[in-house]
Protein backbone atom coordinates (compact mmCIF):
# COMPACT_ATOMS: atom_id res chain seq x y z
CA UNK A 1 0.00 0.00 0.00
CA UNK A 2 1.31 3.20 -0.76
CA UNK A 3 2.51 5.50 2.36
CA UNK A 4 1.01 9.17 3.02
CA UNK A 5 1.69 11.58 0.00
CA UNK A 6 4.51 14.29 1.37
CA UNK A 7 2.66 17.85 2.33
CA UNK A 8 5.16 19.50 0.05
CA UNK A 9 6.53 19.41 -3.61
CA UNK A 10 10.05 20.35 -4.19
CA UNK A 11 11.84 19.99 -7.32
CA UNK A 12 15.58 19.20 -7.88
CA UNK A 13 16.65 22.75 -7.38
CA UNK A 14 14.82 23.07 -3.87
CA UNK A 15 11.60 25.23 -4.85
CA UNK A 16 9.05 24.45 -3.33
CA UNK A 17 6.09 24.33 -5.70
CA UNK A 18 2.83 26.03 -4.30
CA UNK A 19 1.15 27.49 -7.16
CA UNK A 20 -0.94 25.90 -9.32
CA UNK A 21 -2.40 27.70 -12.48
CA UNK A 22 -5.33 25.78 -14.25
CA UNK A 23 -6.41 26.70 -17.86
CA UNK A 24 -9.80 26.17 -18.13
CA UNK A 25 -10.16 26.77 -21.92
CA UNK A 26 -7.91 28.04 -24.83
CA UNK A 27 -10.42 30.27 -26.49
CA UNK A 28 -10.33 33.80 -26.13
CA UNK A 29 -12.87 36.08 -27.64
CA UNK A 30 -9.21 38.69 -28.35
CA UNK A 31 -6.67 38.51 -30.33
CA UNK A 32 -3.95 39.96 -28.82
CA UNK A 33 -0.82 40.57 -31.69
CA UNK A 34 1.36 39.28 -29.26
CA UNK A 35 -0.45 36.36 -28.10
CA UNK A 36 -2.70 34.79 -31.00
CA UNK A 37 -2.70 35.14 -34.95
CA UNK A 38 -6.17 36.19 -35.77
CA UNK A 39 -6.50 33.44 -38.22
CA UNK A 40 -5.32 30.28 -35.50
CA UNK A 41 -7.74 27.40 -35.71
CA UNK A 42 -5.51 24.94 -33.40
CA UNK A 43 -7.20 24.90 -30.49
CA UNK A 44 -7.56 21.83 -28.16
CA UNK A 45 -10.58 19.73 -29.46
CA UNK A 46 -13.30 20.10 -27.03
CA UNK A 47 -13.44 16.46 -26.23
CA UNK A 48 -10.42 16.60 -24.89
CA UNK A 49 -10.74 19.53 -22.47
CA UNK A 50 -10.98 18.22 -19.07
CA UNK A 51 -14.39 18.53 -17.06
CA UNK A 52 -14.74 20.51 -14.19
CA UNK A 53 -15.13 17.15 -11.79
CA UNK A 54 -12.27 16.00 -13.70
CA UNK A 55 -10.39 19.45 -12.85
CA UNK A 56 -11.53 19.38 -9.59
CA UNK A 57 -10.00 15.64 -9.09
CA UNK A 58 -6.39 16.86 -10.33
CA UNK A 59 -6.59 20.32 -8.60
CA UNK A 60 -7.69 18.37 -5.52
CA UNK A 61 -4.63 16.01 -5.81
CA UNK A 62 -2.16 18.96 -6.03
CA UNK A 63 -3.74 20.72 -2.93
CA UNK A 64 -2.94 17.37 -1.08
CA UNK A 65 0.47 18.00 -2.18
CA UNK A 66 0.79 21.42 -0.54
CA UNK A 67 -0.37 23.62 -3.09
CA UNK A 68 -1.99 26.43 -1.30
CA UNK A 69 -2.44 28.86 -4.70
CA UNK A 70 -4.63 28.29 -7.35
CA UNK A 71 -5.15 30.47 -10.38
CA UNK A 72 -8.29 30.18 -12.72
CA UNK A 73 -6.52 31.00 -16.65
CA UNK A 74 -7.46 30.49 -20.26
CA UNK A 75 -7.27 32.03 -22.75
CA UNK A 76 -10.33 33.47 -21.39
CA UNK A 77 -11.41 31.78 -18.92
CA UNK A 78 -14.86 33.38 -18.58
CA UNK A 79 -16.06 31.95 -21.88
CA UNK A 80 -16.12 28.56 -19.81
CA UNK A 81 -19.12 27.73 -18.78
CA UNK A 82 -19.85 26.84 -15.15
CA UNK A 83 -16.71 28.45 -14.04
CA UNK A 84 -17.84 30.12 -10.69
CA UNK A 85 -19.02 26.48 -9.63
CA UNK A 86 -15.37 25.19 -10.57
CA UNK A 87 -13.82 28.17 -8.49
CA UNK A 88 -16.53 27.36 -5.42
CA UNK A 89 -15.54 23.57 -5.37
CA UNK A 90 -11.86 25.11 -5.04
CA UNK A 91 -12.28 27.22 -2.94
CA UNK A 92 -13.81 24.74 -0.08
CA UNK A 93 -10.53 22.03 -0.70
CA UNK A 94 -8.81 22.26 2.57
CA UNK A 95 -5.37 24.12 2.13
CA UNK A 96 -6.33 26.25 -0.48
CA UNK A 97 -5.22 29.76 0.63
CA UNK A 98 -5.91 31.57 -2.41
CA UNK A 99 -7.93 31.36 -5.23
CA UNK A 100 -8.00 33.83 -8.06
CA UNK A 101 -8.71 34.45 -11.82
CA UNK A 102 -6.87 36.18 -14.80
CA UNK A 103 -9.11 37.38 -17.31
CA UNK A 104 -9.49 40.18 -19.93
CA UNK A 105 -12.55 41.47 -18.48
CA UNK A 106 -14.80 41.68 -21.47
CA UNK A 107 -17.32 39.27 -20.20
CA UNK A 108 -16.83 40.14 -16.11
CA UNK A 109 -19.13 42.51 -15.46
CA UNK A 110 -21.77 39.54 -15.77
CA UNK A 111 -19.50 37.07 -13.38
CA UNK A 112 -17.81 39.31 -11.02
CA UNK A 113 -20.13 39.01 -8.17
CA UNK A 114 -20.96 35.28 -8.88
CA UNK A 115 -17.05 35.16 -9.10
CA UNK A 116 -16.95 37.03 -5.03
CA UNK A 117 -19.59 34.50 -3.84
CA UNK A 118 -17.65 31.60 -5.01
CA UNK A 119 -14.77 32.12 -2.95
CA UNK A 120 -12.59 34.01 -5.80
CA UNK A 121 -10.08 36.28 -3.99
CA UNK A 122 -8.28 38.10 -6.14
CA UNK A 123 -8.67 39.27 -9.87
CA UNK A 124 -5.96 40.39 -12.41
CA UNK A 125 -7.19 41.65 -15.57
CA UNK A 126 -5.30 42.21 -19.17
CA UNK A 127 -5.44 46.26 -20.25
CA UNK A 128 -2.75 47.16 -22.26
CA UNK A 129 -4.18 50.67 -23.25
CA UNK A 130 -6.76 52.93 -22.16
CA UNK A 131 -6.72 54.20 -26.14
CA UNK A 132 -10.01 53.00 -27.53
CA UNK A 133 -8.14 53.27 -31.04
CA UNK A 134 -4.81 51.29 -29.95
CA UNK A 135 -7.08 48.59 -27.89
CA UNK A 136 -8.55 47.65 -31.17
CA UNK A 137 -5.40 47.74 -32.87
CA UNK A 138 -3.82 45.33 -30.20
CA UNK A 139 -6.80 42.96 -29.13
CA UNK A 140 -9.02 42.83 -33.07
CA UNK A 141 -12.16 44.07 -30.78
CA UNK A 142 -13.24 47.19 -30.18
CA UNK A 143 -14.16 46.77 -26.59
CA UNK A 144 -12.51 48.60 -24.31
CA UNK A 145 -15.84 49.82 -22.71
CA UNK A 146 -17.02 46.61 -22.00
CA UNK A 147 -13.37 45.94 -19.89
CA UNK A 148 -14.16 49.11 -18.04
CA UNK A 149 -17.47 48.34 -17.27
CA UNK A 150 -15.87 45.07 -15.58
CA UNK A 151 -13.46 46.21 -13.82
CA UNK A 152 -15.85 48.48 -12.03
CA UNK A 153 -18.15 45.59 -11.50
CA UNK A 154 -15.24 44.19 -10.14
CA UNK A 155 -14.74 46.80 -7.43
CA UNK A 156 -18.17 47.06 -6.62
CA UNK A 157 -18.25 43.40 -6.11
CA UNK A 158 -15.34 44.21 -3.52
CA UNK A 159 -11.95 43.09 -4.89
CA UNK A 160 -9.58 44.44 -3.71
CA UNK A 161 -6.53 44.98 -5.26
CA UNK A 162 -7.03 44.71 -8.38
CA UNK A 163 -4.29 43.75 -10.69
CA UNK A 164 -3.72 45.30 -14.04
CA UNK A 165 -1.81 43.40 -16.52
CA UNK A 166 -0.06 45.57 -19.24
CA UNK A 167 1.92 43.80 -21.92
CA UNK A 168 4.93 46.63 -22.75
CA UNK A 169 7.44 46.00 -25.71
CA UNK A 170 9.77 48.36 -27.33
CA UNK A 171 6.74 49.61 -29.62
CA UNK A 172 4.82 50.30 -26.53
CA UNK A 173 4.26 54.37 -26.87
CA UNK A 174 5.28 55.51 -23.20
CA UNK A 175 2.74 58.04 -23.10
CA UNK A 176 -0.13 55.62 -23.27
CA UNK A 177 1.96 53.49 -20.49
CA UNK A 178 1.80 56.34 -18.14
CA UNK A 179 -2.28 57.29 -18.75
CA UNK A 180 -2.61 53.80 -17.51
CA UNK A 181 -0.42 54.56 -14.40
CA UNK A 182 -2.35 57.85 -13.85
CA UNK A 183 -5.44 55.83 -14.30
CA UNK A 184 -4.16 52.68 -11.98
CA UNK A 185 -3.59 55.12 -8.95
CA UNK A 186 -6.67 57.31 -9.52
CA UNK A 187 -8.70 54.26 -9.35
CA UNK A 188 -7.00 51.90 -6.68
CA UNK A 189 -5.40 50.00 -9.00
CA UNK A 190 -2.07 48.03 -9.16
CA UNK A 191 -0.07 48.63 -12.43
CA UNK A 192 1.94 46.11 -13.56
CA UNK A 193 4.14 45.80 -16.65
CA UNK A 194 5.09 42.71 -18.36
CA UNK A 195 7.59 41.78 -21.06
CA UNK A 196 6.73 40.11 -23.33
CA UNK A 197 8.14 36.26 -24.02
CA UNK A 198 8.77 34.73 -27.30
CA UNK A 199 6.06 32.34 -27.08
CA UNK A 200 5.17 31.45 -30.75
CA UNK A 201 5.41 33.42 -33.90
CA UNK A 202 3.25 36.47 -32.09
CA UNK A 203 5.36 36.57 -29.56
CA UNK A 204 8.79 36.30 -30.76
CA UNK A 205 7.90 39.18 -33.42
CA UNK A 206 7.66 41.39 -30.04
CA UNK A 207 11.08 43.21 -29.55
CA UNK A 208 11.06 43.70 -25.27
CA UNK A 209 12.24 46.69 -23.96
CA UNK A 210 14.12 46.62 -20.23
CA UNK A 211 10.88 47.19 -18.06
CA UNK A 212 12.86 47.66 -14.62
CA UNK A 213 14.41 51.32 -16.26
CA UNK A 214 10.90 52.54 -17.82
CA UNK A 215 9.43 51.58 -14.65
CA UNK A 216 11.69 53.53 -12.39
CA UNK A 217 11.39 56.54 -14.75
CA UNK A 218 7.43 56.31 -14.34
CA UNK A 219 7.93 55.54 -10.63
CA UNK A 220 10.20 58.76 -10.64
CA UNK A 221 7.47 60.72 -12.48
CA UNK A 222 4.33 60.09 -10.42
CA UNK A 223 5.97 60.64 -6.84
CA UNK A 224 6.53 56.80 -6.56
CA UNK A 225 8.95 54.75 -4.33
CA UNK A 226 10.38 51.84 -3.82
CA UNK A 227 7.97 49.26 -2.22
CA UNK A 228 9.36 48.42 0.95
CA UNK A 229 10.03 44.55 2.54
CA UNK A 230 6.23 43.11 2.90
CA UNK A 231 4.97 45.40 0.99
CA UNK A 232 4.40 42.41 -1.77
CA UNK A 233 1.80 40.76 0.40
CA UNK A 234 -0.19 43.64 0.68
CA UNK A 235 -1.51 43.20 -2.98
CA UNK A 236 -1.42 38.92 -2.82
CA UNK A 237 1.01 38.55 -5.45
CA UNK A 238 0.58 35.23 -4.50
CA UNK A 239 3.17 33.95 -6.36
CA UNK A 240 6.18 32.67 -4.53
CA UNK A 241 9.28 34.40 -2.91
CA UNK A 242 10.80 36.98 -4.70
CA UNK A 243 13.61 37.36 -2.50
CA UNK A 244 15.98 36.47 -4.71
CA UNK A 245 14.89 38.82 -7.37
CA UNK A 246 16.43 41.86 -6.01
CA UNK A 247 19.72 40.72 -7.11
CA UNK A 248 22.04 43.40 -8.71
CA UNK A 249 19.00 45.63 -8.61
CA UNK A 250 20.38 49.26 -8.04
CA UNK A 251 19.75 51.83 -5.28
CA UNK A 252 17.44 54.67 -5.76
CA UNK A 253 14.21 54.55 -7.53
CA UNK A 254 14.78 50.71 -8.25
CA UNK A 255 11.97 48.78 -7.54
CA UNK A 256 12.44 46.02 -4.69
CA UNK A 257 11.38 42.88 -4.87
CA UNK A 258 10.23 41.39 -1.42
CA UNK A 259 9.35 37.97 -0.27
CA UNK A 260 6.21 36.97 -0.72
CA UNK A 261 5.63 39.13 -4.24
CA UNK A 262 6.19 36.98 -6.46
CA UNK A 263 8.15 38.22 -9.90
CA UNK A 264 6.69 41.64 -9.50
CA UNK A 265 8.97 44.58 -8.64
CA UNK A 266 6.35 46.81 -6.88
CA UNK A 267 6.76 50.91 -6.13
CA UNK A 268 4.54 52.52 -4.03
CA UNK A 269 2.66 55.89 -2.91
CA UNK A 270 4.68 55.55 0.46
CA UNK A 271 1.46 54.62 2.41
CA UNK A 272 2.64 50.91 1.87
CA UNK A 273 0.34 49.32 -1.18
CA UNK A 274 2.15 49.22 -4.34
CA UNK A 275 0.16 50.91 -7.20
CA UNK A 276 2.81 49.94 -9.90
CA UNK A 277 5.32 46.79 -10.44
CA UNK A 278 7.59 45.19 -13.38
CA UNK A 279 7.81 41.71 -14.29
CA UNK A 280 11.08 41.36 -16.37
CA UNK A 281 10.96 37.46 -17.25
CA UNK A 282 13.47 38.45 -20.32
CA UNK A 283 16.14 41.05 -18.77
CA UNK A 284 16.01 39.99 -15.23
CA UNK A 285 14.36 36.57 -14.75
CA UNK A 286 13.17 35.28 -11.58
CA UNK A 287 13.45 31.42 -12.73
CA UNK A 288 15.75 30.80 -9.22
CA UNK A 289 11.86 31.66 -7.20
CA UNK A 290 9.92 30.00 -9.71
CA UNK A 291 7.26 28.55 -7.53
CA UNK A 292 4.26 27.37 -10.15
CA UNK A 293 3.13 24.90 -12.78
CA UNK A 294 0.79 24.96 -15.18
CA UNK A 295 -2.25 22.42 -16.00
CA UNK A 296 -3.32 22.53 -19.40
CA UNK A 297 -7.08 22.28 -20.63
CA UNK A 298 -6.60 18.56 -21.40
CA UNK A 299 -4.89 17.88 -18.47
CA UNK A 300 -0.80 18.50 -20.14
CA UNK A 301 1.10 20.00 -16.63
CA UNK A 302 3.46 22.00 -18.31
CA UNK A 303 6.62 22.48 -15.54
CA UNK A 304 8.08 25.88 -17.17
CA UNK A 305 6.80 28.45 -20.12
CA UNK A 306 10.21 28.28 -21.71
CA UNK A 307 10.58 24.65 -22.12
CA UNK A 308 8.85 21.73 -23.56
CA UNK A 309 8.99 19.40 -20.58
CA UNK A 310 5.34 17.93 -19.54
CA UNK A 311 3.32 15.28 -17.90
CA UNK A 312 -0.04 14.12 -19.54
CA UNK A 313 -2.33 13.71 -16.54
CA UNK A 314 -5.40 14.49 -18.70
CA UNK A 315 -4.74 11.27 -20.68
CA UNK A 316 -4.19 9.35 -17.70
CA UNK A 317 -6.80 10.18 -16.26
CA UNK A 318 -8.58 9.08 -19.17
CA UNK A 319 -7.16 5.61 -19.34
CA UNK A 320 -8.09 5.42 -15.78
CA UNK A 321 -5.21 6.15 -13.56
CA UNK A 322 -5.85 5.98 -9.60
CA UNK A 323 -5.27 8.99 -7.40
CA UNK A 324 -1.96 7.34 -6.76
CA UNK A 325 -0.80 7.13 -9.97
CA UNK A 326 -1.64 10.79 -11.04
CA UNK A 327 0.15 11.71 -7.45
CA UNK A 328 3.41 10.08 -8.16
CA UNK A 329 3.63 11.23 -11.92
CA UNK A 330 3.21 14.76 -10.45
CA UNK A 331 5.91 14.33 -8.37
CA UNK A 332 8.29 12.72 -10.89
CA UNK A 333 7.11 15.77 -12.98
CA UNK A 334 7.87 18.28 -10.23
CA UNK A 335 11.49 16.44 -9.37
CA UNK A 336 12.50 17.31 -13.69
CA UNK A 337 11.48 21.07 -13.73
CA UNK A 338 13.73 22.33 -15.44
CA UNK A 339 15.52 25.05 -13.77
CA UNK A 340 14.85 28.18 -16.28
CA UNK A 341 13.94 29.22 -19.75
CA UNK A 342 15.86 29.20 -22.32
CA UNK A 343 14.35 32.69 -23.98
CA UNK A 344 17.06 34.59 -24.45
CA UNK A 345 19.47 32.47 -25.72
CA UNK A 346 17.14 30.46 -27.96
CA UNK A 347 13.87 32.84 -28.21
CA UNK A 348 12.72 30.52 -31.32
CA UNK A 349 12.77 27.60 -28.72
CA UNK A 350 8.79 27.59 -27.92
CA UNK A 351 6.65 26.97 -30.71
CA UNK A 352 2.90 26.87 -28.68
CA UNK A 353 1.27 30.28 -27.93
CA UNK A 354 0.50 31.25 -24.22
CA UNK A 355 -2.96 30.41 -24.93
CA UNK A 356 -2.43 26.91 -25.57
CA UNK A 357 -0.21 26.17 -21.81
CA UNK A 358 -2.52 29.07 -20.11
CA UNK A 359 -1.50 32.55 -18.71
Amino acid sequence: MDGPAPRSLTDGFGRRIDYLRVSVTDRCDLRCTYCMPKDFKGFETPANWLSHAEMARVIGLFVGLGVSKVRLTGGEPLLRRGLPELAGAIATMPGVTDLSVSTNGTQLARHAGALRAAGVTRLNISLDTLDADAFSEITGRDCLADVLAGLAAARDAGFAPIKLNSVVHAASPRAQVRRLLDYAIAQGFVLRLIEPMPMGSCGQGMRHTDLNALGAVLAAEAGLVPAMPGAGSAVGSAVGSGAALGAGAGAGSMARSTPGSGPARYWTTGHGAPVLGVITPMSRHFCAACNRVRLGVDGTLYLCLGQEDQVPLGRMLRAGASDAALTRAIQTGIAAKPERHDFVSQPERIVRFMAQTGG
